[in-house]
């Protein structure tokens, strides 16, 4: 509690605006590492990560391949097990919690769409994204799911198959599973990296749109500083550490 009091107090003069007494951050990470390997063969991945997210803030992870921005989402998003330091995600203390416990916290609270999309091969669409829904306990997965994907633009792809499926239709279906559940806290992995520059485009206005309407905290993890440029902060990750905090430009989302 201490430590998630500090963090809030000290971001609150540079990123959290509120008139709320009771508001608290999406996410708190104070002094968070982590180390891959043992002995002479361990590796320094994250190197001491301070960072504050406000609720609802769409932020831009940057930075390039080998930085640790993907080691640091898959550590705050619960997919990977910090070494040490603290973190608190939605009031859930992740460093406390059995493999059982960060699951169910994460269960229908945390979106990730992640780049190679992840889609279970033998599940068509709606099937999909309807898993992600069972697993949230949700009710009425089937019509959610079908909704979700008209949302995205795949109302006439609901029974196709992963293999069926272009590039841009597969990230599709990874958004609408990933938005289905509601979540809290969405993280999006280069979301762009293995599309076309205009499927790409639209893929990242959809996010937008979507998260905009259920009101998430967004993560982007991103090479790409155009992309970065589209959020409202971003974080610069350079050999495992936080290189620099800033808002971006006036043209955000």
């Amino acid at each position: 509690m201490y430590r998630l009091l500090a963090c809030i107090a000290r971001d609150a003069h540079t990123f959290i605006v509120t008139n709320a007494p009771d508001s608290k951050p999406a996410l708190c990470a104070t002094a968070l590492t982590l180390t891959l390997g043992d002995g002479d063969a361990a590796t320094p991945i994250l190197k001491g990560i301070d960072l504050t997210v406000p609720a609802g803030q769409v932020l831009a992870i940057l930075g390039p391949s080998g930085s640790g921005k993907s080691s640091l989402m898959a550590v705050l998003s619960g997919l990977e097990r910090a070494s040490g330091g603290s973190l608190n995600v939605g009031g859930a203390d992740f460093m406390g919690l059995s493999e059982d416990g960060l699951a169910r916290a994460r269960r229908g609270r945390i979106g990730v769409v992640l780049q190679a999309f992840h889609l279970l091969p033998t599940m068509t669409a709606q099937e999909n994204v309807m898993t992600a829904l069972e697993l949230a306990g949700l009710p009425d997965a089937e019509a959610r799911a079908e909704a979700e994907l008209r949302a995205v633009g795949l109302g006439h792809r609901l029974h196709h198959y992963p293999a069926q499926l272009s590039g841009g239709e597969q990230q599709r279906v990874a958004i609408a599973r990933a938005l289905a559940p509601r979540p809290a806290l969405l993280f999006a992995d280069e979301p762009t990296g293995n599309l076309d520059t205009a499927t790409g485009e639209a893929i990242i206005e959809l996010i937008l749109a979507r998260r905009a309407e259920t009101g998430a905290t967004l993560i982007i993890i991103t090479h790409d500083e155009a992309l970065a440029r589209r959020a409202e902060r971003i974080i610069r990750i350079h050999d495992g550490r936080i290189a620099s905090d800033e808002r971006a430009s006036d043209e955000t989302a």
